[in-house]
């Protein structure tokens, strides 16, 4: 199924390029950066799903004809019709490090523990070059197979990576395959890039028990990194940030007993957000639950959050909710 974000794709390929451009220019950089790089992965789509797209949206193809050419020099034409030049230059840099992860996809089947055996031996900046790559669910799988020391050693060193050459990531690429008995070939050259970012996607997507060692591994090696990594990590509380809808669509596959756990210590703001956005009959349960549980141990609030923080991040990830950081890296909806 597409995401919405793909749909929103399909229907700029389908428009002339200044009409398009005026209708990208609506959408927030955030966003209009996740739309480029799906117009740039969408090289070619089926006139079907393009027909039935334009169907679904309840638009019409003025020309007649239905476009099902993307790639790289139409989303760039486009960003610099919306944006002008140097932004849409900065636009596609950083499409560049998102898209560099198609080199290392042939390890997307590969599971973790097989992923580090890959990896023994290599130094942190090798792994972290990978791991960066990944998806970030299964990056996170990776990192937390490690021993604590390598562990705190890739993050940091993932976390402070900057530009790597194509040539680099694909020597990287070619040996795993090697080892792997993988045979590919690697699509159009990409700049990899590492950065605090991808440890943050990862981080939030990893056991609790794993967030904490790491990050209070990390504090000790480097304070300041630390804590702009923390700065920047989606957080329970960050649902009072959310648009109403958002906060709905978030709540409504949460159980009741897992709010219950989560809520404790939360604060007044929060509890009223969530109340605010679910049922009566929602909160009965709620208060039921909260009202039976007693004394609670600290982790089992911590698990509870992270279980919604992994929520919210699926629902991200299905492009059903979309999460955008502000200029000051708050996360709002």
């Amino acid at each position: 199924m597409l995401s919405g974000t793909q749909k929103v794709a399909i229907v700029l390929m389908q428009m002339e390029k200044e009409h398009a451009a005026e209708v990208l220019r609506q959408f927030t950089e955030f966003e209009a950066d996740e739309i480029a790089s799906e117009l740039v992965r969408l090289r070619h789509v089926d006139a079907g799903t393009v027909e039935d797209t334009i169907h679904e949206v309840h638009e019409l193809a003025t020309s007649g004809r239905l476009n099902a050419r993307g790639g790289r020099e139409i989303a760039a034409g486009l960003l610099e019709a919306s944006f002008g030049s140097d932004k849409a230059n900065s636009v596609m840099d950083r499409l560049s490090s998102s898209l560099a992860g198609m080199t290392f996809e042939f390890l997307d089947s590969t599971d973790a523990a097989q992923v580090v055996a890959l990896l023994d031996g290599e130094l942190p900046q090798t792994s972290a070059l990978v791991i960066a790559h990944l998806r970030p669910e299964i990056g996170s799988a990776v990192i937390a197979s490690f021993d604590p020391v390598t562990r705190t050693d890739i993050a940091r060193a993932l976390a402070t990576m900057g530009s790597a050459a194509p040539e680099a990531v694909r020597v990287v690429a070619e040996a795993l395959k090697k080892r792997t008995g993988a045979v590919s070939t690697p699509r159009e050259p990409v700049e990899a890039v590492g950065g605090i970012q991808p440890l943050v996607e990862i981080l939030n997507r990893s056991d609790v028990a794993i967030e904490k060692d790491l990050l209070h591994s990390l504090e000790q090696r480097d304070p300041l990194l630390a804590e702009e990594v923390r700065s920047r990590m989606l957080s329970f509380t960050d649902i009072v940030k959310f648009e109403r809808k958002d906060v709905q669509r978030v709540l409504r596959g949460i159980n009741p007993a897992v709010l219950a756990f989560a809520l404790r210590g939360a604060g007044d703001a929060v509890e009223e957000t969530i109340r605010g956005n679910i049922s009566d009959r929602t909160k009965e349960v709620l208060d039921a639950e909260i009202a039976s549980m007693g004394r609670v141990r600290v982790s089992q609030v911590e698990e509870a959050r992270a279980d919604i923080v992994r929520s919210i991040r699926e629902l991200e990830t299905s492009g059903e909710i979309t999460i955008e950081r502000g200029d000051e890296d708050d996360f709002v909806l």
